[in-house]
């Protein structure tokens, strides 16, 4: 536990939370939608912002931000109208971002190095503005995944039904693209551009295997993503790898774990709900 008398070790920790907390917190609902690729989009055309932020000499986080809620609502357009041209236009846009990136940092002579922190995350480079960044943008991720999980859930499952009911299905569409894109600048300092949709999906994938409800799923996932995030931050510390790489093959055994226990633990549900239906129709027979 030497580890934790180090400052940026106390970052990067902190930070890994935050990122275990909202990952699969608005991943939930990408996953419900069909949208998993959706944070993988978003990463690569963060990717510009962060070399804006480097060529303007602003802070490449909040830049990325921005220019990642740009481009998450361009998608929701794109996805919203629905036709076939949408991919080849999303395709333009994914990796467009990720060669303008990487062509604006060497304009304003960033390195390999500085750019190859930002795509694959690394614990060293977590500074306190990140933190406090990443701090302010998870309570406005949290607020709208949680506080307004009735209403996510419901344009997840069906759109059509949602605007029935007079929910104001476009600006709900909005609101989560635009959350998706905060949470991948929340998360580009420890898991990296290229690999944070990947926490978006796996600890979502890992406790669909063993819960059944949706708000089982979001606790299990949320739950999960903490646990393997502080374990790959603790890993790089000792390993000398990127904390990118290290939370997501944490998270990917997790998967492997919870897939094992699934198959058994279907039968033992199933097994007790025989034996419940049983108990019930040998009582009514004796009423009878």
């Amino acid at each position: 536990m030497d580890f934790l008398e180090y400052a940026f070790m106390q970052r990067a920790l902190i930070a890994a939370a935050i990122v275990g907390l909202t990952a699969p917190a608005i991943g939930t609902y990408l996953v419900q939608r069909r949208q998993a690729v959706m944070g993988d989009g978003i990463g690569h055309v963060a990717t510009t912002g962060v070399g804006l932020g480097f060529l303007l000499n602003t802070s490449p986080v909040w830049m990325a931000s921005l220019v990642a809620v740009v481009g998450a609502v361009g998608m929701e357009h794109i996805r919203s109208r629905g036709r076939t041209s949408g991919d080849i236009a999303l395709a333009m846009l994914f990796y467009g971002g990720l060669a303008g990136g990487v062509m604006i940092i060497n304009m304003a002579g960033g390195s390999t190095a500085t750019l190859s922190s930002y795509l694959f995350g690394g614990i060293t480079t977590v500074a306190p503005e990140d933190v406090w960044a990443a701090v302010v943008l998870a309570v406005l991720v949290l607020g709208v995944t949680v506080g307004l999980r009735r209403q996510l859930f419901a344009i997840s499952q069906d759109e059509e039904f949602a605007r029935v009911t007079g929910m104001p299905v476009r600006a709900l569409n909005l609101l989560m693209a635009v959350t998706a894109a905060l949470t991948v600048t929340v998360a580009m300092r420890i898991v990296g551009l290229l690999l944070v949709s990947a926490m978006m999906v796996i600890p979502v994938a890992a406790a669909q295997r063993v819960t059944r409800g949706f708000a089982a799923t979001l606790s299990l996932a949320m739950l999960i993503g903490v646990l393997v995030s502080l374990s790959g931050v603790t890993a790089t510390y000792y390993l000398d790898a990127p904390s990118g790489a290290a939370i997501v093959l944490l998270a990917i055994a997790v998967f492997v774990v919870m897939t094992a226990v699934s198959a058994p633990l279907a039968r033992r549900r199933a097994k007790t709900a025989r034996a419940v239906t049983e108990e019930v129709c040998t009582r009514d027979d004796v009423k009878v």
